[in-house]
């Protein structure tokens, strides 16, 4: 596992431009967010998809998958943002939620299988670039070290996925506390399914 290190969020061009390529050979890597540091791979590379699913042991069928997204824009064209929707998000984004959303058509086919996923614009700039640099989402879920006391310290998330991730960004300690999950399905009557660190008002 190749390590970057940061300084908080702050972004070094050199190293997101050494994540990028990581994620477009179907690599996955170890980043932070405004919440707890994630698992990340190219949402739109398959088989990245599928290698993610297996060392977090997601079933894709059963589990929403979620995606990391640079801005408004980006999230739009991956997920169906409808007014109301759009509305409520412009609120709240950047910031440490996950708005359930209809799945848009250029999602590979693992997506689509729910036909929903979960849409995170985090308000840290080092997420936020990677998404960009890219260009396009990273699927993204929350680490999970056998002993949860860990799931902050880079030093442990090192030695949890160091045979599994292919590169990790230490930005200092994570935060322990997972986003605040809102169903928009109906963005009529959005629905918090999950609280976390964000607090809203619907």
């Amino acid at each position: 596992m190749k390590i970057l290190t940061s300084f908080g969020d702050t972004v070094n061009a050199r190293h997101i431009d050494d994540a990028v390529r990581v994620l477009r050979d179907g690599g996955v890597l170890i980043y932070p967010t405004d919440t707890i540091y994630a698992l990340g791979c190219d949402a739109l590379n398959s088989r990245a998809i599928e290698r993610l699913c297996r060392l977090k042991g997601i079933n894709p069928d059963k589990q929403l998958l979620s995606i990391v997204c640079a801005s408004m824009s980006q999230a739009a064209e991956y997920a169906r943002v409808d007014n109301r929707a759009f509305k409520l998000m412009k609120t709240c984004l950047p910031g440490p939620f996950t708005m359930i959303l209809p799945s848009a058509s250029p999602l590979p086919k693992v997506f689509k299988g729910r036909k929903s996923v979960g849409v995170r614009i985090p308000d840290n700039s080092i997420a936020r670039a990677l998404a960009e640099g890219l260009g396009n989402p990273i699927m993204t879920t929350s680490v999970a070290p056998a002993d949860e006391d860990d799931i902050t310290s880079p030093d442990a998330l090192e030695l949890a996925y160091h045979y599994d991730a292919d590169l990790l960004i230490d930005a200092g300690e994570g935060g322990r506390t997972g986003s605040t999950i809102i169903n928009c399905l109906d963005s009529s009557s959005p629905e918090i399914v999950r609280q976390g660190l964000g607090v809203i008002d619907l």
